[in-house]
């Protein structure tokens, strides 16, 4: 194992842990031997004292199977009727599992508003503290059953990068039916060399090969792409590898070079910043000039002389997206004023916005203790 591999590993005591659909499923649902056999090497990772968060995917396919459908159907109602139907068959499995090393699960089931909110943000952070602290291993899913289509996560890697953030992950590993990233597609050309490590910021991955999802799955390598990228924003190093080989986890930490490993950005977010970029949806956007990009650019708050344009309507409070003049999101925070009275302030000097709005008011639009500049253009 290389020397970076090794130092990175040897420092993990939390991981998240993402299985996808490509792994815990077969042709007539879920994958019972092989989800026993990775409940046994997580069993294993608990007994070198490592705490493990598993983001799962299977709801559905396990769904499928009891409803005897054949496909996944394409209305939304019908798709959260069968993960409805497949979410207890699912948890059942992981419990008598996990049972049999003696351990215990918890299920907890999230909404992307269970982490665009910050109160309920914590909350759950505190919850998965707590059964962590107890030697319970959470099994997370998204919350398909209510999770409107403009409210889900979009697949499981996201909701695994953002769980992340949320734990203080040291870790997280990506568990596919592929090796990891290879530098073209291998369904495309068999002979194509695995990558074996990589930055998160390696211009490669913008076009990184691969992307198709599954079946049952949601994401493809795309989707991994994003959340090992999301992952390394915060610091965290990521590992993609095929859930399929047998002992995957204990070669991944006994030595053996085995998947891609994503090394993470130097500047990394704050718990806060992340959360602000990367959880919360913006409900608005601001156009502004090249002189307040630069200010911000250097630590400066947004204040309303720099700010051309207004899009959306949104109430003070609300998080907006920051555009600049090429009209590239750059940057997101928190507004202190409403769309209406920006659009009453916007291109004036601090001291002329009482005149504007007709009483005195907080001069920056947005504090730069509530901005977050994106790693890279989004």
């Amino acid at each position: 194992m290389d020397s970076l591999r090794r130092r990175y590993l040897d420092k993990v005591k939390r991981l998240v842990l993402k299985l996808g659909s490509s792994v815990l499923t077969a042709a007539d649902g879920l994958n019972l031997p092989l989800i026993q056999r990775l409940v046994e090497e997580i069993a294993w990772l608990r007994q070198t004292e490592r705490q493990v968060i598993v983001v799962s995917s299977g709801a559905v396919a396990a769904g499928l199977r009891k409803l005897g459908l054949s496909e996944r159907p394409a209305g939304i109602p019908q798709q959260q009727a069968v993960a409805a139907a497949g979410q207890s068959s699912l948890m059942q499995t992981y419990e008598a599992a996990f049972a049999e090393h003696g351990l215990k699960a918890a299920q907890i089931l999230l909404t992307h508003d269970d982490l665009a909110n910050r109160r309920r943000f914590l909350n759950a952070r505190n919850t998965l503290l707590t059964l962590l602290q107890w030697g319970v291993v959470p099994i997370i899913n998204e919350n398909d059953t209510v999770a409107t289509e403009e409210l889900k996560f979009g697949d499981n890697d996201h909701l695994a990068a953002l769980i992340c953030n949320l734990v203080e992950a040291d870790f997280l590993i990506l568990l596919t039916n592929t090796a990891g990233l290879y530098a073209s597609d291998p369904r495309d050309n068999p002979d194509a060399p695995l990558i074996h490590l990589i930055e998160v910021t390696d211009p490669l991955l913008k076009t990184a090969p691969g992307r198709r999802p599954g079946p049952l799955g949601r994401g493809g390598m795309g989707s991994k792409i994003q959340a090992v990228k999301k992952a390394g924003a915060a610091g965290i190093p990521s590992l993609i590898a095929n859930g399929l080989t047998p002992g995957i986890l204990a070669g991944i930490f006994g030595g053996q070079e085995v998947g891609t490993l994503f090394v993470p950005q130097e500047h990394t977010l704050s718990s806060r910043q992340y959360w602000l970029a990367y959880n919360v949806s913006p409900e608005g956007a601001l156009l502004v000039d090249s002189g307040a990009r630069e200010a911000l650019a250097r630590g400066k708050s947004l204040l309303p002389a720099g700010i051309v344009e207004v899009f959306g309507g949104f109430r003070k409070g609300a998080a907006v997206q920051l555009m600049d003049p090429e009209g590239q999101t750059f940057a997101v925070g928190l507004s202190n004023y409403s769309s209406q009275d920006i659009n009453r302030i916007k291109g004036r000097q601090t001291q002329e916005i009482a005149q504007a709005l007709g009483h005195e008011d907080i001069p920056e639009v947005i504090h730069r203790d509530n901005l977050v500049i994106f790693p890279e253009p989004s």
